[in-house]
């Protein structure tokens, strides 16, 4: 039996969710300026004012089953929006861009490689949720930022080979470079994708100050440069789900259990080249319906949703009480010394981080 991915053909099923492309301007008496909000006391969802629409904001890669949603509303007495513009990269951007006319009510999706960006430009307004996966959440806080953003996901963002093109194990990321890998790997471009930023910290934490000598070789070894996450991993993976022509791409660690055919895997993460990613949501500053942004900030850390992640999303709920699938522990291991860099030095050097790849490796 093949097994493939439901969640791209979930997402573009589900019904009962809007998208919505653009918005209009907050009500101004509720709002504040960036700067009050940050230091604004955090506020608490009440019941009593919850209803009505809420655009949540999201990457394309959302998907929700439609029982879950169903609930949640029925519940909640919320209809849930979507309002995708695009990769986590994206979806952050746009959020500064149209800060002063938000495009909808709550975040989800912004990731630690933008979350200081994110927060540095005011897009959120202070919210501590009351959900019991609110202490598990806490865990993975960003520093300064505790009550913007709560985190709801994570994961490893890790190079991912086909087990049939190397019998024998994967290569080291030093030996990419080697011209017995050439036209082998496809990755994501840094500026236009999160996994790729993700990817792109990793080499530099790795490699030191070497890293842009291992990119300027990958370039001469052919590595491949797409957008997103989906053409790298849909188009070009050489996996029997997929038939491209690079047996080496760029994904999660969380990928290979949906490529099991028949019981054996097919697929495996390269756990030496991951780089640990946290998914965040948040309360937008200026939103038309804050109560109702605040409960499906909630909803997002309930169990009904936190355990909808791995098979829809393919990443590890924070909620320590929400179950995980069987075959992960077999074919989805965490990496056990995952890349990080400090959030700071990532707010610092992001910027010029890319615009030194995109020169080595695009110009």
């Amino acid at each position: 039996m093949r097994v493939t991915r439901t969640a791209a053909v979930t997402a573009a099923a589900i019904s009962t969710l809007t998208l919505a492309a653009c918005s209009t301007a907050a009500d101004p008496e509720a709002s504040s300026s960036g700067d009050d909000a940050a230091t604004a006391a955090p506020t608490t969802a009440s019941s009593a004012d919850v209803g009505g629409t809420v655009r949540l904001v999201t990457h394309d890669s959302f998907a929700v089953p439609d029982d879950v949603l169903a609930a949640f509303e029925a519940e909640s007495g919320i209809d849930v929006e979507l309002v995708q513009p695009g990769d986590a990269g994206t979806l952050v951007n746009q959020l500064v861009l149209t800060k002063d006319a938000p495009l909808g009510d709550v975040v989800y999706g912004i990731d630690n490689t933008f979350a200081s960006r994110a927060v540095d430009n005011g897009v959120l307004a202070p919210y501590a949720a009351t959900a019991p996966a609110a202490a598990d959440a806490a865990a993975y806080a960003v520093p300064g930022a505790e009550d913007l953003l709560t985190a709801v996901d994570y994961s490893d963002v890790c190079l991912n080979y086909d087990l049939a093109a190397f019998p024998d194990g994967a290569p080291t990321l030093e030996e990419l470079t080697d011209s017995a890998y050439s036209g082998m790997v496809s990755v994501t471009n840094p500026a236009t994708s999160s996994p790729g930023l993700a990817f792109m910290l990793a080499t530099e934490a790795a490699l030191g100050d070497g890293w842009l000598d291992w990119w300027e070789a990958m370039r001469a070894n052919d590595v491949r440069v797409t957008a997103s996450w989906s053409d790298t991993y849909y188009t070009d993976f050489s996996a029997p789900n997929y038939g491209g022509d690079y047996p080496i791409v760029l994904s999660y660690a969380s990928s290979p259990p949906y490529e099991v055919i028949d019981g054996e895997p097919t697929t495996a993460a390269m756990l030496d080249t991951c780089f640990r990613q946290v998914e965040y949501a948040g309360v937008l500053e200026g939103a038309e319906n804050p109560a109702g942004a605040q409960a499906v900030v909630d909803w997002l850390l309930s169990d009904a949703f936190q355990e909808t992640l791995p098979e829809y999303m393919y990443v590890y709920p924070v909620s320590s009480s929400a179950e995980v699938p069987a075959d992960w522990a077999e074919f989805a291991p965490l990496a056990t010394d995952p890349y990080t860099v400090d959030p700071a030095d990532i707010d610092a050097h992001r910027d010029e981080w890319i615009a030194d790849w995109t020169a080595t490796v695009l110009d």
